[in-house]
This record gives C-alpha cells, sequence and structure tokens, in this order.
C-alpha cells in the first residue's frame, strides 16, 4: 500500500499502482464519476496517471479552474484532427494549451493563411458535433516510432522523452525499464490519435464555444538553426458568453497595442537593420524615459541611495566569479577580444558588487545603497521577441543594497514601500508572488530558508495576499515578484525584491563589526519598474498613449486660428517655457488642428484667435473635449505646475 496527500493535508491510503483516478473514486463515487485530470505535485497529469507514495494530490473536476487548461488542450487536438482531415501532408509537432488558449505548431506542404481559418473552424465544428471519445492508449515505442517514421518532428520529441527518461534512470540508479514497459502514450479520437501524455476531456463534445485566432511563423524548438513552422494559435472556453468577452478583450487589446500606438506618436522603433529586439528612442520616447527616469530618481535620492554608473561589458573572469557564467551563459552575448573573453552584462549586481569590495567599510557604514539606471542585455530566442515587453537589449532601474542581517526587514519594507508609491502614482493594481529556490541554484539549504522566510515575514507584515512561485527564484536567493495589472486585467512582469546570501559570498564580501570582526553583508536586489521597456510598453497600453501630462511627450499645444495670431502665439509658448509645449503652425482649418491634435493625444490644447489676443486670453481644451474660454495664462500656467508636481492621472483644469 502507498499514501498520497490530499490538499487539506490528510493522507488517502491506495494500492500500489493506483492511478488520480482511483484515487477520485477512493475519495466518493460522485468524485471519481466528475474526474477529468488531477495534479501530482503541483503538475496538471491525466487522470490516468499513476501515483507514488507520498506524492501530493489533487483532483480536477469541470468546476476546478485548470478545467479550462484541458479543455484547451483538447480543443488543439481537434484543431490538428481538422487540419489532417483538410491537408493530409502537414506534419504535426506540438499543440500545448497557454494561459489565452492554445496552439499548434505544424509545417505543411502548402502555405496556410489567416483565410484558411474559417474552413478549418467548419470543419473542428463538425467533429465536436460528432461528439468523439477521446481515449488515451499506449504503444510500445516501437510502434510510435513506425507511426511517426514520416515526421521527424515526433520523432525527435520521442528521442528526447526515451533520453530524459534514461538520464532519470541513471541519475536515481534504477534499472533500465523492461521492453513490455517501455510505453508512451497517445490519445485517439475518431480516425486521429496524436503523441501525448495528457490531460484531456472525455469526448469532443463537451468543446462548447472555440475561436482560431492568428497565424505566425515559430521555429522548431525556438531555434532560428532550425526549420520555421507556421504556428496557429486559438482559445476554447466553457461557454460562448466567455468566448465573446474574451474576443471583446481582444479587440481593445489591439487597439492599445503599443507598437501600433508607438508608432503613431513616434515614441521608438525597431527596424530590421539595427538588429531584432534593439529599440531605438525617438525623442517623444526619450522624453517619456527621461520623466520615468527623473521620478524613480527622486525616490532613490530620498532613500539615500547613491548613484553608480558600470561599463556594458566585462570580462567573464567576472561573470565566472558572479555565478552568471556558469548559470547564465547561454542567455549572453559573448565576444574575444585578443585573448580574452567579455560578455555583455546581462544584470547589474556583479559591478556594484565589485565596487562595494573597493574599499573597507564598518557596521555603522551600512547599508550602503548602489542604484543604476543600467542598460543590459540577454540573448532571447528571435521567436520570442516582441516589441518592447521581449527585447535583447533593455534599461533596469536598478539598486543593489548592503546591509546588516538585522537590518534586512527594515531595508525591504521601504522598498515595499516605494514600490506602493509606483502603484499609486500610476493607477495601477498588482498581484504578488513569493519565487523559491530553482533547481539551477547556489547556497546551502540554510541560507536559502533564511531568505525566504525573511521575505515571507515582509509580506506577512504588510498584510498582502501572495502566491508562490515554486523554483521561480533567482539562482542567488529567494524574491518578492510583483506583477503590474493593466487596464485591461492582464497580469505583467514588474517589480521584485530579491534576497542574496551568495553574491557577497562569492566576492568576500566583509564589514567590521562593533566588535572588530569580520563579518559578510547580505545584497538585496530591487527594481521598481522592472525595466523601463517592460514599464513603457505598459503605460503605453495602459493609457492608450494618453499619458498623464507630466509624463506626455507633448503637454500643450497652441492652435492659432490664422497666421495673423502666430505672434500671439510665441508669446504664450515662451510664458508657458517649464512646460513642452508646440504651436501647431499648419495653415489648417482650427477643426483640422483640432482633430490632429486629438489624434496626437496631446492633453492640452490653447486656441487663440483675435478675440484672445485682444483680451490677452486664452480658450483652452483638453483630450475629452472638455473646453471654455477667458482663462488668463497665468492661470493656466499655475495648474499646470500643480498637475505636474502632484502627478495627476489626467489633465483636470476643466472638470
Amino acid at each position: 500500500m502507498i499514501e498520497v496527500i490530499l490538499p487539506d493535508g490528510s493522507t488517502l491510503e491506495l494500492e500500489e499502482n493506483s492511478t488520480l483516478e482511483d484515487a477520485a473514486y477512493k475519495i466518493g463515487t460522485g468524485l471519481g464519476d466528475a474526474t477529468v485530470a488531477g495534479k501530482i505535485n503541483s503538475e496538471l497529469a491525466a487522470k490516468e496517471e499513476t501515483v507514488t507514495d507520498g506524492d501530493k494530490i489533487e483532483i480536477i473536476t469541470p468546476q476546478s479552474s485548470e478545467y479550462i487548461d484541458v479543455l484547451r488542450h483538447s480543443t488543439a487536438h481537434v484543431f490538428a484532427q481538422a487540419l489532417k482531415r483538410l491537408k493530409p501532408g502537414a506534419k504535426l509537432t506540438i499543440g500545448p494549451w497557454t494561459d489565452q488558449g492554445f496552439y499548434y505548431d505544424i509545417e505543411t506542404q502548402e502555405s496556410l493563411e489567416k483565410e484558411d481559418l474559417q474552413e478549418i473552424e467548419t470543419e473542428m465544428q463538425k467533429i465536436i458535433e460528432e461528439d468523439l471519445e477521446i481515449e488515451r492508449i499506449e504503444l510500445s515505442r516501437e510502434e510510435a516510432e513506425e507511426f511517426y517514421q514520416e515526421n521527424e518532428y515526433k520523432l525527435d520529441i520521442l528521442n528526447e522523452e526515451a533520453s530524459n527518461k534514461d538520464q532519470r534512470s541513471s541519475q536515481d540508479g534504477s534499472s533500465e525499464s523492461e521492453p513490455s514497459e517501455d510505453k508512451v502514450s497517445f490519445y485517439q479520437q475518431g480516425e486521429f490519435k496524436d503523441l501525448c501524455k495528457g490531460p484531456h476531456v472525455s469526448s469532443t463534445g463537451e468543446i462548447e464555444a472555440f475561436k482560431l485566432l492568428e497565424i505566425a511563423g515559430a521555429y522548431w524548438r525556438g531555434d532560428e538553426e532550425n526549420q520555421m513552422l507556421t504556428r496557429v494559435y486559438g482559445t476554447a472556453f466553457d461557454s460562448e458568453k466567455d468566448l465573446q468577452a474574451f474576443l471583446e478583450k481582444k479587440e481593445e487589446a489591439a487597439k492599445r497595442d503599443h507598437r501600433k500606438i508607438g508608432q503613431e506618436m513616434d515614441l521608438f522603433s525597431i527596424p530590421e537593420v539595427t538588429g531584432p529586439g534593439l529599440p531605438l528612442y525617438h525623442p517623444a520616447g526619450k522624453t517619456v524615459l527621461n520623466e520615468l527616469q527623473a521620478f524613480v530618481d527622486e525616490l532613490n535620492a530620498d532613500q539615500d541611495y547613491r548613484f553608480v554608473e558600470t561599463p556594458h561589458l566585462f570580462k567573464t573572469e567576472l561573470w565566472k566569479e558572479s555565478g552568471h557564467y556558469q548559470n547564465y551563459k547561454d542567455d549572453m552575448f559573448l565576444l574575444e577580444v585578443g585573448e580574452d573573453e567579455y560578455g555583455l552584462k546581462p544584470m547589474n549586481c556583479p559591478g556594484h558588487a565589485t565596487i562595494f569590495n573597493q574599499q573597507s567599510w564598518s557596521y555603522k557604514d551600512l547599508p550602503v545603497r548602489y542604484s543604476e539606471n543600467g542598460k543590459v542585455y540577454r540573448k532571447e530566442q528571435r521567436g520570442e521577441l516582441s516589441g518592447l515587453s521581449r527585447v535583447w537589449a533593455f534599461t533596469i532601474d536598478d539598486a543593489h543594497l548592503f546591509v546588516r542581517p538585522d537590518q534586512i526587514k527594515e531595508e525591504i519594507l521601504t522598498v515595499m514601500d516605494n514600490i506602493n508609491k509606483v502603484l499609486d502614482t500610476f493607477g495601477m493594481e498588482a498581484e504578488y508572488f513569493l519565487a523559491t529556490r530553482p533547481e539551477k541554484s547556489m547556497g546551502s539549504d540554510e541560507i536559502w530558508d533564511n531568505a525566504e522566510n525573511a521575505l515571507r515575514d515582509v509580506l506577512k507584515e504588510l498584510e498582502l495576499d501572495y502566491g508562490v512561485e515554486e523554483g521561480d527564484g533567482a539562482f542567488y536567493g529567494p524574491k518578492i515578484d510583483i506583477a503590474f495589472t493593466d487596464a485591461l486585467g492582464r497580469n505583467w512582469d514588474g517589480p521584485t525584491v530579491q534576497i542574496d546570501f551568495n553574491m557577497p559570498e562569492r566576492f568576500d564580501l566583509t564589514y567590521t563589526t562593533e566588535d572588530n570582526t569580520e563579518e559578510r553583508p547580505v545584497m538585496i536586489h530591487r527594481a521598481l519598474y522592472g525595466s523601463y521597456e517592460r514599464f513603457l510598453m505598459i503605460l503605453i497600453e495602459q493609457f492608450e498613449g494618453r499619458f498623464p501630462t507630466w509624463l506626455a511627450p507633448e503637454q500643450v499645444r497652441i492652435l492659432p486660428v490664422s497666421d495673423d495670431n502666430l505672434e500671439y502665439a510665441e508669446t504664450l509658448k515662451k510664458e508657458l517655457s517649464d512646460f513642452r509645449v508646440e504651436i501647431e503652425d499648419r495653415s489648417w482649418t482650427v477643426g483640422k488642428k483640432i482633430q490632429n491634435a486629438h489624434d496626437d493625444r496631446v492633453p492640452y490644447m490653447i486656441i487663440v484667435g483675435d478675440n484672445e489676443e485682444e483680451a490677452s486670453e486664452i480658450s483652452v481644451r483638453d483630450r475629452f473635449e472638455n473646453e471654455d474660454r477667458g482663462f488668463t495664462v497665468e492661470e493656466f500656467r499655475t495648474h499646470l505646475e500643480e498637475e505636474v508636481d502632484e502627478k495627476s492621472l489626467r489633465p483636470d483644469f476643466l472638470n
């Protein structure tokens, strides 16, 4: 007999070789009948999967939040079946579910266009109406290889799975499986079957609402040296209502797409000639970045951070000393200079640790806080690059604190307070996560336990609800990750606070204690935005390009009614010289000038004609189409000063 652990911490006794479904029936017949899938040690698994002694298990039913993942996985198989009916020569590769739906990578003998998706959807609907049973079957490895003898992608998956199995057997000392036990799982529905671990719903008829969304290119295994495949994205929901709500939100997201708005507002570009993932910031975009930097620099100055600067590359001896070379080499840009190897920096922390190490420190000197808006470089796969959300070159509002152990909690609480100031200033909600030790990491269990407990204490003291991201910490220490929630309810990686006991050890960092002994400081890594690139992307989409006045590239546009009013417009611009003001001097009608300023998302327009000039007044219009007249420029300037200083979220002079 074996024992498994249920979500409430109780145990359930089962016979050896029992499945998740067996466990569900042992708990109760109703639960067994409703079982769709399960979790084994937090990993989603098919209900037919065998459990072992000590496993933590959870049963998934149609009422579980994970049910949608199972439904989407099954919809991916329905897509693949429909595609094979219409294009028998297509080669299937992988088709996983995602947070938004699913995708399937395929190789086709003929090009697949977006116009073809409707025909595939029609065939998918037929398969759903056929209500085909989705059945898990097992084939011997030899049978599986024979089935896929003309599909090199599936053979690659089979070979990788066999290699991983052999490696696991070697690591745990177990003997190789008997040939009769060397089985692989498939799922079959009607005439279609596909190599898959599951889980899936019981029949195609359970799929209520689905939609194929778009077509893109993707390299096999994400490696640009491999074959380019066609990736079809889709989604599925358990109700038509939920699907329509998703499609409406997707349409709204397309309107807010930062790449589209960035081009319209001339904020940035990523031309092919400069290289992928290497954004160029135009004057308007750089203006926004300057304001963001000034804000975070002000927060840092208030907390007595010392500003430092490090170069873009170092000899790899530094990266070996920090541990990045061993743990991060594949993500680094490396180059040879003479007989030495250098690497563009993927992180700023080794440079800051080196600066700290250039002098001696007393316990009275700590905490020492270094801040740098540092450019870093990470070699993402080209297929993963996307606008400003994932790039090769990005800037972190980085800081590293060197503290005594008794200062950890207070310093992290102060960092969290600054993060909350960022959230409040930009009107954002957030979700909090504790990321724990990854499989590939440095340091003892005791060090990691102490660091994780310190972060838990902070989260509890602040009374924050948080999730746990098992194994998602940095290789040198655990962290609190904060995800921004934007206007569409989407989460984006943002601020982070990380405790690091390992790097001070590797760099032999010390300070002199009160009793004249040497101790190691604790290193805290923190960023308030995360990266400027991703944060700018979030803000563009959050505000749909309509930045708050303090952040807007152009804050005021003066619209002369005619050329006769240009001189008065120039006078007004000088009186508002503390702000970003432009004059629309093209020979357009006032209506066209107003429309153009609206399209450019300028917070305020000042309209001046003969009447305003004679009265030394201005008419003011905001981008929400509120308009009033009879103001003095002094009244308007005083309001602008207050609005910018207070970092108001929207223009409110006329509200």
